[in-house]
């Protein structure tokens, strides 16, 4: 059983015992007078019975979120910065993805910095510190759009002081996109392109509307941790540390 459904089976036992506990109950007719408030505190005795049911599954889980499957020769972080170290490491992945898992390489990649929920510190990484980094269940996405809908992309980056991309490179000068590349091509209003992405933000999520407006689309069953979890694991395989560089991919002026 892999770690997301053992997830699963905790959730769906602690629901299952709701309900048993409601059933249970349906004879039962409560008034306010019966209402007593009970602390849950260290003090609670943890019932020996329902213990033995779930300890299996949290100790397997508990070893799969402490295994290591990398090493960060220095912190990759998310600054409120235009560019960062976790957003590049982070759209690089998503460019590998978009070959590896769809057989479909994409132009450039796009996330947002709300989307990537934490750092990775120096040191060994774990899966457990993949699920803090995109505890969600995003899935990749592949969508097309033209190049002038590009430019618009571009503008949310400005106007939001900077996004993490791959792919792509620009310039903002007063809030103002200048010179932007794709690829190191200059931009072509009529030439369509792959934007490799996650789901939430191709439904239009993070007020990115014209995301949903593009030419075609395609939906892969990937989540996004579990691409992130091989791409580290396969550059381990390869001898490689994780590692990002501030390149200048977003320039102000």
């Amino acid at each position: 059983m892999n770690i997301s459904k053992q997830i699963a089976f905790i959730g769906s036992f602690g629901v299952a015992s709701l309900l048993m506990v409601t059933g249970c109950s349906k004879q039962l007719h409560p008034t306010q007078k019966d209402f007593k408030q009970y602390h849950i505190n260290k003090d609670v005795q943890a019932d020996p019975t329902v213990v033995s049911i779930y300890e299996p599954f949290k100790q397997k889980m508990e070893t799969e979120m402490n295994r290591v499957i990398g090493h960060a020769n220095k912190a990759l972080t998310k600054e409120k910065t235009p560019e960062t170290l976790m957003g590049n490491f982070f759209c690089e992945a998503l460019l590998w993805m978009s070959d590896h898992y769809a057989h479909n390489p994409a132009d450039l990649a796009f996330a947002t910095k709300g989307g990537i929920r934490n750092d990775l510190k120096a040191g060994n990484i774990t899966v457990g510190h993949i699920f803090e980094v995109m505890p969600f269940e995003n899935t990749l996405t592949i969508i097309e759009l033209k190049g002038s809908q590009i430019r618009q992309l571009a503008d949310y980056i400005a106007t939001t002081h900077g996004q993490p991309i791959a792919g792509m490179t620009l310039t903002i000068t007063g809030n103002k996109v200048q010179d932007i590349k794709i690829k190191g091509q200059a931009i072509d209003n009529n030439k369509t392109y792959k934007l490799v992405t996650y789901d939430y933000l191709a439904n239009g999520g993070d007020n990115l509307v014209l995301l949903t407006q593009s030419i075609a689309r395609t939906n892969y069953p990937q989540r996004m941790r579990e691409g992130l979890i091989e791409y580290v694991s396969e550059l381990t395989k390869a001898g490689k540390q994780v590692n990002a560089e501030l390149d200048g991919r977003i320039k102000i002026n």
